[in-house]
């Protein structure tokens, strides 16, 4: 794998600047679903073999995972395959085929600490270099070991954290509320110590299929707090999921107004700018360019 300032690079993109607006949970074991998946409006595609599907179908799931992706004809979008623990009976049989499989990456649950990651990342070595490893971080022992969960991203496949507050909620005994104010010192944490060792993040499920409203804003607490999109249940989800993760017109202008200042010889030397009667300095400058290389990307896709 090759890596640059903690961002893998993959076809012509960081990973950092790829769009993840939406990620949407499939039931590996349900073949209609997963056919359905090839031509819906979602950047990822999680086949699971976990929460979705009844252990009497672990096996058929998995071995539907792997022909799903060796079947192809998911064109642009990422297709990862989540997989059982290695503390259950499925997790080992789940980890090589999934290696063998080589999905663009896979997503392990429950992860408490760093040795987990080092053992998942042990366990995929036969997967091909581009096969990246994504972390559940859904437990009260994780919150705690954040940073050194992030760090790992140095020397393992991790490039990316999916946020599981179901899982949280039942463990701390926590209620759901609209404004999921029992969570958001833990999502605020993950986000900062994930940025700080270039993770993609990935904000958690919204339970109500139908209460679209509250989905909006649950998406706009996510991108205010600097989430690269969210993990979905539902297609129906993926329209409002997608508009409010994806760069505003406005930001895309600003964005360009920043590169082009910066650019001019005459402003050459100088760390901070007066664009648009705003200040931007040369931190600002990186954020533009991401945020017009993910727009470029969704664009191409659209």
């Amino acid at each position: 794998m090759l890596k640059k300032d903690g961002a893998q690079e993959t076809a012509g993109m960081t990973d950092l600047a790829r769009p993840r607006r939406s990620a949407l949970y499939m039931p590996a074991s349900n073949a209609k679903a997963v056919d359905k998946a090839r031509s819906l409006a979602a950047d990822v595609i999680i086949l699971d073999l976990e929460d979705a599907v009844a252990p009497e179908m672990k096996v058929a799931a998995r071995e539907a995972a792997v022909a799903a992706v060796q079947a192809g004809g998911f064109g642009g979008r990422e297709v990862v395959i989540r997989v059982n623990g290695l503390d259950t009976p499925w997790g080992v049989d789940d980890l090589k085929a999934a290696a063998q499989a080589g999905p663009d990456a896979v997503l392990v649950p429950k992860v408490n600490a760093a040795a987990d990651v080092h053992a998942y990342d042990a366990a995929l070595h036969a997967a091909p270099a581009q096969t990246r490893l994504w972390t559940m971080i859904e437990t009260g022992a994780a919150v705690f070991h954040l940073w050194e969960i992030a760090a790992c991203a140095h020397d393992t496949r991790l490039t990316a954290w999916v946020m599981g507050v179901n899982d949280l909620a039942k463990e701390m005994r926590a209620r759901q509320t609209p404004g999921r104010e029992a969570f958001l010192p833990i999502l605020s944490l993950a986000v900062a110590a994930g940025r700080a060792h270039g993770l993609s993040l990935l904000d958690g499920v919204h339970n109500d299929i139908d209460d679209l409203d509250a989905l909006r804003a649950v998406c706009g607490q996510g991108v205010d707090f600097g989430f690269d999109g969210k993990t979905l249940i539902h297609p129906k989800h993926l329209e409002i999921c997608n508009t409010a993760f994806s760069p505003s017109a406005d930001e895309i202008a600003w964005s360009q107004a920043v590169i082009a200042a910066f650019a001019d010889p005459a402003n050459a030397g100088k760390g901070a700018l007066r664009v648009e009667g705003k200040m931007a300095e040369r931190l600002h400058l990186a954020q533009a360019e991401r945020l017009v290389a993910v727009a470029a990307a969704i664009g191409a896709a659209a």
